[in-house]
């Protein structure tokens, strides 16, 4: 809201308020234009008490029910401060009136409101995003307790049919309920069980504690159509019938919320695009938006993401209870906010949390049961790894020039030919991204298929023939699974049904093809990209044939987790039915490596089709500024823009001058635009009426020349060499000269060699680019400046090692340090960490390898035990608890700044004016301290 000028802060919180409230259906009076009958919520101004005039007093069917006191904005640190003013007027007497304390109490400044019922159990307030309908508070005084007094009235968990672990979860989170906890997390092992252990403590708030609605909250269409499968088929131990019998379930498939749904599934996506009151596309719920290319304009359709708003449709009660699944990687950015927006309970489940996820809970892991502890209780299986190593996916391979080779668009699959001008040398990491060896696939399909009888030896039949175990196929990308279906139909002389592809983008009903791949003999192999690589139920799996990489740990965990179901030997003989007995474990057969480095106008535009893209960067850099050059170069960074990462864009936007592609784009259609010219033409002659012709024409030519040379500046070397680097990394050539061969093909191993050859090509690449690299710089020949080193330089040095040389990992790199006992520690899970340790170590600054957050927190021990020593204490216990976050910041983003108390974790504590309360002058000497002591 636009503030008036002279207007004081506490009338800017009040017209916040004023404007909060009647859209949620309060109607504001003065106190002296009172008319309690005008509407069922009145909110009325300075009404008096015997305490005095209290801000706003909440009237509901003519009757007293609530108080707001209002703060200035800046006092939104101290609204807890105002807890007591605000009890004070809620417990005086209001009046002309007769009534008792009123329950419901709010502090604001109309940017930050806490709220308490203190009809509650040991009242406590909380942040709400936006104030409560009045009909909300009608329906709540009509309930003899509160939601949070019903938490307390649980029956005993009636065991029957639970495993210990879902037991220990139930138990523990209505603990957490009873106690008042806004948070909670179950991280229970994949296969366990999450979602069956989700239904039954729904069942039970909807029954013991009479919840209104229960939101169970997904992110892509997949497991929100397996979840309702959950609930159809759940039913309790006290009741004959099933869930879907007992309450109403409602799975979203449009903005339309059913009042009477008491459980209701979503994805995230859906979620967010009804609160900004939009329609969703249909394929923004089909892929998991944080381990895919899904970008946010894909959810309104082009358009930038937007902060949540209130929307009185779907009030911020709407929902007592939201449970996220998989909420690792649900719980950030865009989507944190929509869970911010809910005055409601929240339940994180997850099979591989991380520290973020720990953090958003408050810590309260409320039950852990881990991957070992499930294959130790017979909840899963364990695996084994068969590694299957070859030349060219190892090393990559060169296609020397006047080689003719086909070129394929990736999207429609059609090909050109093509005669290479020079030699064209690839690496590992472009294969089936922009080059596609089919000898390459070919050579790892056949030598699977060889592997199959010596790993499954018992599943020959009667006559003689294999049976191959049911298996999937983690492939790269849609048109990496067609090659590999092809090639797997030819090896395995198989027809159709033996190999089917798995995604949202097959003709086929993918949920058909799926049901089949779990119920029926065939397929007998799947392949898949992103849809069932998590969170998908397929029990018979017994292979797990990696094709492809991925960056993220936890999604790693999670593909792997596709294998480790237990079934049961008949149901396993339904499907293979050479089985001989029940299925004891699974197999990775790891072809990439995954293992070792597991760890994100109308105009025709061409007018070039025959000039290398290279050859136009090189023409617009050295001045060159024709239409036609324009009009092509701005179509190639139009397909470009459509492929790049968002890492590559901001890349891309850091070497032109702070321009997005799409900007330097338009620029470059710009230049030559009609309309664009013919604005320049007017707005001149508008401004030299009545100059001479010719000097207006001439002041016409020098700004559109301008707006050419403005077009064209960007391009300097660094930019066109970084556009065409990238650009290789996104165009497919397709290599039938090279014939790949087996390397390895074996149980899988590190031998003391191999490690010696790792840390010495990875020290190596160091040394290599110290003076290349701004961190490695540091590192190196500057240590009174790694209080310098921050965030993005890491990540900056990661993203140039995995350009370089992608196998050196971090994570591989650590494990051949453990195999030459030079560590006895397991790789931090965080990669970036991982790397800085590694980093130390090579650079001299650490005599042995240890993890960089370990580190850390021995130097902050050193450093508080000094300041802490003789009689004086320097630092209080309050100052301490914020000290240790500091360090745990330190730990994990390797520099803290000011800037960075204004976001979590120092947020709830009150932020960077807290931090100033608590030091006072010494803060910024105190954060300059902790830069230089913890990072020596």
């Amino acid at each position: 809201m636009t503030s008036i000028p002279n207007q004081n802060p506490e009338q800017i919180a009040r017209d916040l308020i004023d404007k909060q409230l009647m859209l949620a259906g309060w109607l504001v009076q003065s106190k002296n234009e009172v008319n309690l009958s005008a509407g069922r919520g009145i909110a009325v101004r300075e009404y008096q008490t015997s305490s005095g005039p209290a801000d706003y007093v909440l009237f509901v069917d003519r009757k007293p029910v609530g108080i707001i006191e209002a703060k200035r904005e800046e006092e939104g640190e101290r609204l807890t401060v105002a807890e007591d003013q605000s009890r004070d007027y809620a417990t005086s007497k209001l009046k002309y009136l007769n009534h008792g304390d009123l329950p419901f109490v709010y502090e604001s400044t109309g940017t930050l409101t806490k709220f308490t019922d203190y009809r509650d159990p040991k009242p406590r307030s909380r942040p709400v995003f936006h104030f409560h309908k009045p009909e909300t508070f009608a329906e709540w005084l009509d309930q003899a307790k509160t939601l949070r007094a019903r938490l307390r009235d649980f029956t005993t968990l009636d065991e029957y049919g639970l495993r210990p672990a879902q037991i220990r979860a139930i138990r523990n989170l209505e603990t957490s309920f009873k106690d008042n906890r806004p948070k909670a997390l179950i991280q229970m092992a994949t296969g366990a069980g999450k979602t069956f252990t989700a239904c039954t403590f729904i069942y039970r708030l909807l029954k013991f504690a009479n919840a209104k609605r229960i939101l169970f909250l997904v992110d892509t269409k997949n497991l929100g159509e397996q979840a309702e499968q959950e609930f159809l088929k759940y039913q309790p131990n006290d009741d004959n019938r099933k869930f879907t019998e007992l309450y109403n379930v409602q799975r979203l498939s449009s903005s339309y919320i059913a009042s009477d749904a008491q459980v209701c599934i979503s994805t995230i996506q859906r979620l967010y695009a009804i609160l900004q009151g939009k329609e969703l596309e249909d394929t923004a719920e089909e892929e998991n938006p944080n381990e895919s290319s899904w970008t946010y304009s894909k959810l309104l359709s082009g358009k930038d993401p937007l902060p949540v708003a209130y929307n009185a449709k779907n009030p911020i009660e709407q929902f007592d209870f939201i449970i996220i699944d998989e909420c690792h990687r649900s719980i950030y950015n865009l989507w944190k906010q929509v869970l911010d927006y809910y005055d409601a309970f929240l339940v994180g489940l997850t099979a591989t949390p991380d520290k973020r996820t720990f953090g958003f809970f408050n810590q309260n892991v409320v039950s852990e049961y881990t991957y070992e502890e499930s294959v130790l209780d017979g909840v899963n299986v364990p695996y084994d790894v068969f590694t299957i190593e070859t030349e060219i996916t190892k090393s990559g391979s060169i296609i020397k020039a006047k080689e003719f080779v086909d070129r394929r668009e990736k999207l429609t699959r059609k090909k050109r030919w093509e005669q290479l001008e020079e030699d064209l040398e690839y690496k590992p990491s472009q294969l089936d991204r922009n080059i596609v060896n089919p000898s390459q696939i070919r050579t790892v399909i056949k030598a699977f298929r060889e592997a199959l009888p010596s790993i499954f030896p018992d599943r020959f039949d009667e006559e003689g023939e294999f049976e191959v175990p049911k298996t999937l196929i983690f492939a790269k990308t849609d048109s990496h699974a067609d090659d590999i279906i092809q090639i797997v139909r030819e090896e395995f002389n198989e027809g159709n049904d033996f190999c089917k592809k798995i995604t949202y983008k097959i003709e086929e009903d993918p949920k058909s093809v799926l049901n089949r791949f779990r119920n029926s003999w065939a397929p007998r192999i799947a392949v898949t990209v992103d849809m069932i690589a998590t969170g998908t139920d397929v029990k018979p799996l017994e292979v797990l044939l990696f094709m492809r990489d991925v960056k993220s740990t936890n999604y790693f965990e999670q593909m792997k987790g596709r294998g480790t179901r237990t079934i049961k030997f008949d149901d396993l003989q339904k499907v293979t039915r050479t089985a001989k007995h029940t299925k004891t474990h699974f197999v990775i057969v790891d072809a990439i490596g995954a293992i070792k480095s597991k760890k994100t106008d109308s105009r025709p535009l061409e007018r070039k089709p025959s000039i290398p893209l290279k050859d136009l960067l090189g023409a617009v850099k050295m001045g060159a500024q024709d239409e036609d050059l324009f009009l092509s170069l701005a179509n190639r960074l139009l397909r470009l823009e459509k492929e790049l990462t968002e890492p590559e864009k901001e890349k891309f936007s850091d070497l032109a001058e702070g321009k997005s592609l799409q900007t330097v784009i338009k620029d470059l259609l710009n230049a030559y635009n009609p309309d664009v010219i013919e604005d320049i033409e007017a707005e001149v002659s508008k401004e030299m009426i009545g100059q001479a012709p010719d000097d207006i024409s001439k002041t016409i030519q020098g700004k559109v020349e301008d707006l050419r040379t403005e077009a064209a500046k960007i391009f300097t070397g660094p930019l066109t060499e970084y556009v065409e680097k990238v650009r290789k990394a996104h165009d497919q050539v397709i290599d039938h000269v090279n014939i790949d061969r087996v390397i390895k093909s074996e149980w899988d191993t590190f031998s003391k060699d191999k490690a010696n050859e790792v840390v010495k090509e990875f020290a190596e690449y160091i040394e290599t680019h110290k003076d290349e690299i701004l961190a490695l710089s540091i590192f190196y020949d500057q240590p009174y400046k790694r209080r310098e080193l921050n965030l993005k330089m890491i990540k900056e040095l990661l993203e140039q090692l995995k350009l370089d040389r992608p196998l050196l990992a971090p994570s591989y790199v650590w494990e051949a340090y453990q195999q030459l006992d030079q560590v006895k520690e397991n790789s931090p899970k965080n990669e970036l960490i991982a790397l800085v340790s590694l980093v130390r170590k090579v650079a001299g600054i650490d005599a042995q390898l240890t993890p960089y957050d370990k580190t850390v927190n021995l130097n902050f021990q050193k450093w508080i035990f000094k300041q802490n020593a003789g009689q004086h204490n320097r630092f209080s216990e309050e100052q301490v608890e914020w000290l240790r976050m500091i360090k745990d910041h330190i730990a994990s983003s390797f520099q803290i700044d000011i800037e960075d108390l204004d976001y979590t974790p120092f947020d709830g504590k009150g932020g960077r004016g807290m931090m100033w309360n608590l030091f006072e002058t010494q803060m910024v000497d105190v954060i300059e301290e902790l830069n230089k002591e913890l990072t020596a």
